[in-house]
């Protein structure tokens, strides 16, 4: 299974729609630099499907990749069947799915000019296990699918 990234988005602040700024490094344990969800924790790193943008903007939303605050946005890979563990290569990156969905931040930005966010019920969050510089264009691979948790 693989797809290809349509943007790189980060932002400055949590809970704002993020800027597509074409290229990223992803740093381990961190995330995406200069993007403020960056840190050691499980959700460095969200990704969203163009395929489940595209579904709000067929309601007459006006919405483009990181309106959702994904850091990446995906295409033709089916993120919701990625197991917890999976492994995916992006570029020379490597990151490991940790978590499908999450609650909604009831002020987020992006849910109250959207009126809806679809990234608690259609996003993934990953961390990072190498370091690599993730751009438009680039592959997603899928490695393995879901052999659990690494403890790096």
């Amino acid at each position: 299974m693989k797809g290809v990234v349509v943007a790189v988005n980060i932002s400055k602040e949590k809970g704002v729609r993020k800027t597509n700024v074409k290229r990223a490094r992803a740093i381990p344990e961190f995330g995406l630099e200069g993007d403020a969800h960056g840190g050691n924790w499980h959700r460095q790193v969200s990704l969203l499907a163009r395929e489940s943008i595209e579904k709000m903007k067929a309601l007459g939303l006006k919405l483009k990749p990181g309106d959702f605050a994904e850091n990446i946005t995906t295409n033709g890979l089916d993120l919701l069947s990625l197991e917890i563990g999976t492994k995916l290569r992006i570029g020379k990156a490597l990151l490991q799915v940790t978590q499908r969905g999450k609650e909604c931040h009831l002020g987020c930005e992006i849910r109250r000019i959207v009126g809806d966010c679809i990234m608690p019920r259609e996003g993934i969050f990953a961390r990072v296990l190498e370091e690599g510089e993730i751009k438009i264009g680039d592959e997603i691979e899928v490695l393995n699918e879901g052999s659990g948790l690494d403890n790096q």
